[in-house]
């Protein structure tokens, strides 16, 4: 199969666009060329669009696939009327019925924040990240009980990327904490982890997968030796069965994967989507 060109086209940053299509064409065997266009605020930048779009028709002689998320109609219009693309228009897809159930018409508002300035949710979102920065690794034990989820495990099991991911999707103050020798010599948590224990979520890795990720880091030392890692892997598993603290394995599992499954165990009573 020919490759295809696909362009997210939005009158915001295009995030959702991209997110909602990428997660579509992951169910087709194919390899796409992806173009993001974003703040295609005005009629102008749409006729902009339509060109760069009809011009990749052209030398490709295949129909791009275009997503889009535009809330205003004037500029949905001239995409509609002059893309010589597959054009999927995602909100018109889904607010049109929504509209007609509900019996009311929707903001048509640009973006999830039409003023970042006086939007709480997007205030305690930017709170979250900077709480989770401050608390990466073990940097702080700062207002612990502040924090939604406290995320625990070996060094490079995936606890930065899952703790910033939870703050910025989903606005969860999330601390992470390396389980090190000394935890393992004493058999217990880190003391200042002990008082808010229904918090913990723990990650492990396979030891294999963690010697490959720590030798890109520190190739030839004892960090990244197998047989270290096997020891750290065991330790810390079994601290967590010690200390009945869920936990998963995130060998194979994607940030997302991961965030799901701690936000299903942990139930914090706010959520930011």
């Amino acid at each position: 199969m020919a490759h295809r060109t696909v362009f997210f086209v939005s009158d915001g940053t295009g995030i959702t666009a991209e997110t909602f299509g990428n997660a579509i064409l992951a169910q087709f065997e194919m390899k796409t060329r992806h173009v993001r266009l974003p703040f295609v605020d005005s009629v102008d930048k749409a006729h902009q669009a339509v060109r760069q779009i009809n011009h990749t028709a052209e030398l490709e002689n295949l129909k791009p696939i275009v997503f889009t998320t535009l809330v205003n109609m004037e500029v949905l219009q001239v995409i509609q009327e002059g893309c010589k693309g597959m054009l999927l228009d995602m909100f018109g897809t889904f607010v049109n019925p929504l509209e007609e159930e509900l019996g009311i018409k929707s903001h048509h508002r640009v973006g999830r924040f039409s003023d970042v300035s006086r939007s709480k949710e997007y205030h305690d979102r930017i709170e979250a990240i900077n709480f989770s920065l401050a608390h990466d690794d073990g940097q702080s034990n700062r207002d612990l009980a502040s924090a939604e989820v406290i995320l625990v495990g070996v060094s490079r099991s995936g606890k930065t990327p899952t703790s910033l991911y939870l703050a910025m999707q989903h606005g969860l103050k999330a601390a992470n904490y390396p389980l090190i020798p000394e935890d393992f010599e004493r058999k217990q948590l880190p003391p200042a982890l002990v008082p808010h224990r229904k918090k913990i979520f723990g990650l492990s890795i396979h030891p294999e997968r963690l010697s490959e990720i720590r030798t890109e880091r520190r190739p030839n030392s004892k960090y990244a030796s197998l047989e270290n890692c096997r020891h750290e892997v065991a330790e810390a598993e079994s601290m967590m069965r010690r200390s009945d603290i869920r936990w998963l394995s995130s060998t194979n599992k994607s940030i997302e994967e991961i965030a799901t499954t701690i936000l299903q165990e942990i139930k914090p009573e706010r959520l930011s989507y």
